[in-house]
C-alpha cells in the first residue's frame, strides 16, 4: 500500500494519540502504531489495552489497502524533525518494511504484522447512549480531574464520576478530603445512566477536546465506553463498582457565607502557606468583622505569617483550618472572580463556590474537609 500525506497533519494527530501509550507495555505489539489504509481512508490506533485512541485521515494521494504496525517512538522522533513537507509512505505488507520518502531523504523502518494488534473491545447489547457538546465534556473533565484520587485501597476513586439524568450531566471527582461537582443542564438525555470514567483516558479526553468542536456521541455499559468526536475516537476500560453518595458528605445548611475576590485569597494563601509546617500544610482562616485573616506557622522553625484581606462577611466569628494546597487547587480552577466560602464549624467541610457564572446552564461546586487546629 502507498499513500502521501501532510508532515504537520499527521505529527499533529500521532502526537495526540501517542499519549495512550504506556512505557511498560505488556506487548511489544503495543510499542506500535497500527496504520490501516482503506478506500483513501487512513485510520491509526494506539493503545495500552485498557485505553484505546483512533484517529482517521481521508487521502486524496492513496493506492491499495492493508494495515501495519509501525514502531511509535521512532516514528514521532522522526516526524517531529521534518519542516511542513508531502511525505510518501511505501509500504510492503509481506515484508513489513515502511519507506518514508521526504523531499531530500529517504527512511526505511520495519514494522509488524498489524493483524497483531488487539481488537477493540465491543459494548453489549444493552449499551446506553448520551449526544454531549464537545465543549461541555471538555469543561466537565477539566473542572473535575484535579480532584480524582490516587488511592489503590479504593480504586473506584480514581476517576470521574459521570452522571446522567433527565435534567442534565453531572461529573463529580472526590480524593476523601476535596470534593467538586460540576452540572450542566443544558444537555438533552434520553436514555440515564452513569459510569466512573479513569484519570489517564479522561486525561486523553481532555487533550483531544481543547481543539475538537461539535458533538460527541458517547456510548457505554457496565465495563467500557466510546467517545466518537469529529477527528478521533477513544474507547475505554470503566472502573467497575458503586461510585460512594457523594452527595452526602456536601453540609446543606452553611450559616456563614464570605464573599472575597479570588485572585487575592489565592496570592495571599500561597503567600502565607510558605510559612507552614510541610508535613501538614495548614493554615488557618480567621473570618469576623468583613475581615479575613489568613495565618500559618511551623513550631519547628520558629516561623509564622499573616495577612489580612476585607471581605464581605455574613455570620458569626469563625476560625478553620484547611490544607493550603487542596485550597490552591480549588481556586486555581474557577474562573470567576469573586468566590463564596461557605461554613458552619471548624469540624465540617467547607463550600467554595464561584459568585459569577459564565454559562447560566453550568452549575459547580467545590468542597474542601478542615484540618484540627492545635
Amino acid at each position: 500500500m502507498k499513500f502521501v500525506i501532510s508532515s504537520n497533519v499527521l505529527f499533529e494527530r500521532l502526537q495526540a494519540i501517542n499519549k495512550v501509550i504506556s512505557s511498560k507495555n505488556t506487548l511489544p505489539i503495543l510499542d506500535n502504531f497500527l496504520f490501516d489504509l482503506s478506500d483513501k481512508k487512513l485510520t491509526i490506533t494506539a493503545s495500552d489495552l485498557e485505553s484505546t485512541m483512533i484517529t482517521s485521515l481521508d487521502l486524496e494521494n492513496a493506492e491499495g489497502e492493508g494495515v501495519i504496525a509501525i514502531p511509535a517512538k521512532r516514528l514521532i522522533d522522526t516526524l517531529k524533525e521534518f519542516s511542513v513537507q508531502p511525505l510518501t509512505f511505501d509500504v510492503n505488507t509481506d515484508t513489513y518494511a515502511t519507506v518514508i520518502l521526504t523531499q531530500n531523504g529517504k527512511f526505511t523502518i520495519t514494522g509488524q504484522n498489524g493483524d497483531d494488534f488487539p481488537t477493540l473491545a465491543r459494548l453489549k447489547d444493552d449499551k446506553k447512549s448520551v449526544m454531549v457538546d464537545a465543549n461541555i465534556l471538555f469543561s466537565g473533565i477539566s473542572k473535575t480531574l484535579f480532584a480524582a484520587a490516587e488511592d489503590d485501597l479504593r480504586p473506584i476513586m480514581n476517576g470521574i464520576f459521570m452522571e446522567i439524568y433527565s435534567s442534565g450531566l453531572t461529573f463529580v471527582a472526590s480524593d476523601g478530603h476535596k470534593l467538586v461537582r460540576y452540572r450542566r443542564t443544558d444537555v438533552t438525555v434520553e436514555e440515564e445512566g452513569s459510569f466512573v470514567l479513569p484519570q489517564k483516558p479522561a486525561t486523553l479526553l481532555k487533550t483531544v477536546l481543547a481543539k475538537e468542536q461539535g458533538t460527541v456521541a458517547v456510548s457505554y455499559d457496565d465495563r467500557n465506553a466510546y467517545f466518537q468526536m469529529a477527528n478521533y475516537k477513544m474507547v475505554c476500560r470503566l472502573l467497575e463498582g458503586s461510585y460512594p453518595s457523594y452527595a452526602a458528605v456536601i453540609p446543606n445548611n452553611n450559616p456563614n457565607k464570605m464573599i472575597i475576590d479570588r485572585v487575592e485569597i489565592y496570592t495571599t494563601i500561597k503567600r502565607v502557606a510558605v510559612f507552614s509546617n510541610q508535613a501538614s500544610n495548614l493554615i488557618k482562616l480567621q473570618i469576623a468583622n468583613n475581615q479575613l485573616i489568613v495565618s500559618a506557622q511551623d513550631i519547628d522553625f520558629s516561623i509564622s505569617a499573616f495577612e489580612r484581606l476585607n471581605c464581605q462577611y455574613d455570620g458569626d466569628e469563625i476560625e478553620i483550618g484547611f490544607k493550603s494546597q487542596a485550597l490552591l487547587d480549588i481556586l486555581s480552577n474557577l474562573s470567576s472572580e469573586h468566590v463564596v466560602i461557605e461554613l458552619s464549624d471548624p469540624g465540617r467541610a467547607g463550600i467554595i463556590l464561584p459568585v459569577e457564572k459564565d454559562i447560566e446552564a453550568e452549575d459547580i461546586l467545590m468542597l474542601q474537609m478542615p484540618l484540627q487546629i492545635s
